[in-house]
């Protein structure tokens, strides 16, 4: 790993440098990072800009949609001048004026098997920040496919929730959490509403767990995820472990015609 860094680097990540956990090897860590963020909306965008913030050396973001007036309450990354345009290629010059010494790749398209299969390998860690049951299975099913540590995050109405997985490391997958969720009945914010600060939180939260994974300052059992949940009417965040369901069918061997 290599330690130098450029005197404008110095003076941008002063403040994680001073830390003593991080110092300077654990911002090169976060230099020679790649994140994959599926989805671009109320987590997604500040998720993708405190990382770009933080030094991360390559992000990926993937999103179809389009910005509406109704994202700008919980959505800070967009201003009323980016109606009508991709989240992506806003998110993409966005990110990119804030620090320069990110690479930013942007992907115009939905979140589906076939896309992650090819963007996987090219990505150290991946973060979903999408509204709907139907692509966080995807998402996570694609985790566990390729061997990747997922960071899961979803808001609704006056709080959200997040977790960490790492299937690749014996630890639970999304389907764990949530084995027997009905992806017809589900409401996104569309439907249920989202208190706009409760995204900001939850993203924040995500950023840590993330900072965290590459900086090597995970704990001590990755095979146990902690789900955290935090409710804004009283401010108290609730958490349990959780690990692999035995039954789960993405960690049940496929098996063949010879076995």
């Amino acid at each position: 790993m290599m330690l130098n860094f450029t005197d404008a680097e110095l003076e941008r990540y002063s403040r994680h440098i001073l830390v003593p956990e991080i110092g300077a090897k654990g911002q090169a860590l976060c230099r020679d990072a790649a994140v994959l963020i599926i989805g671009a909306g109320g987590l997604g965008a500040p998720l993708a800009q405190q990382l770009a913030a933080s030094g991360i050396g390559k992000i990926g973001v993937v999103d179809n949609d389009r910005i509406e007036l109704s994202n700008l309450q919980r959505q800070t990354l967009y201003d009323t001048a980016s109606i009508g345009l991709p989240k992506v290629e806003v998110t993409q010059k966005k990110l990119s004026a804030l620090n320069p010494h990110v690479a930013v790749e942007v992907y115009e398209q939905r979140a589906d098997k076939e896309l992650l299969d090819n963007l996987l390998p090219k990505y150290d860690l991946v973060c979903d920040g999408t509204d709907n049951f139907t692509t966080r299975f995807v998402v996570s099913d694609a985790c566990v496919n390729h061997s990747k540590t997922l960071v899961a995050g979803a808001v609704q109405k006056l709080g959200g929730q997040l977790a960490t997985f790492r299937p690749q490391k014996g630890g639970p997958c999304y389907r764990c959490l949530f084995p027997d969720a009905d992806v017809n009945e589900a409401m996104n914010c569309s439907q249920a509403g989202v208190l706009g600060p409760a995204t900001s939180v939850i993203a924040s939260l995500m950023a840590v767990e993330v900072l965290r994974e590459i900086m090597l300052l995970n704990p001590a059992r990755p095979s146990v995820s902690v789900v955290t949940s935090w409710e804004a009417l009283t401010n108290k965040f609730r958490q349990f472990q959780l690990t692999r369901d035995p039954a789960c069918t993405c960690h049940i061997p496929v098996k063949t015609n010879h076995e």
